[in-house]
């Protein structure tokens, strides 16, 4: 994302960020987390996995819980939903990154524009 100089402009491309920001899915949670396939072994003796060597597939979510990774078995008909609101915390996460930049960026026109406005070069 290229951020413009004049602070009129970067007000105008923030006020539009937030805006989608307000849009963006409202509705649905977020997950900051990842999803792992993991294959694995199950308790019974007499199942194909102890048996024929076939791994029996689910899927882990990992995430961090006061510095300590976690993870959370996801059910199959619960996946979908998850992958959607990992993707959901990705769209967030990079809309509000563009957010900060902008706000950066207004911050250190803000001298700039008040002495142009001040009749100062």
């Amino acid at each position: 994302m290229r951020i413009p100089d004049h602070p009129t402009e970067i007000r105008a491309r923030l006020k539009a960020r937030l805006a989608r920001l307000a849009r963006l899915g409202s509705d649905q949670p977020l997950l900051a987390a990842s999803l792992a396939q993991i294959r694995k072994r199950c308790g019974r003796k007499t199942c194909r996995c102890h048996t024929h060597g076939e791994l029996h597939t689910g899927w882990h979510v990992t995430y961090k819980a006061q510095g300590k990774s976690r993870t959370v078995y996801v059910p199959f008909d619960l996946l979908d939903d998850v992958r959607a609101w990992i993707d959901n915390h990705k769209r967030h996460k990079e809309l509000l990154a563009e957010i900060h930049a902008l706000t950066v960026a207004l911050i250190r026109t803000h001298t700039r524009a008040k002495k142009r406005k001040a009749g100062r070069p």
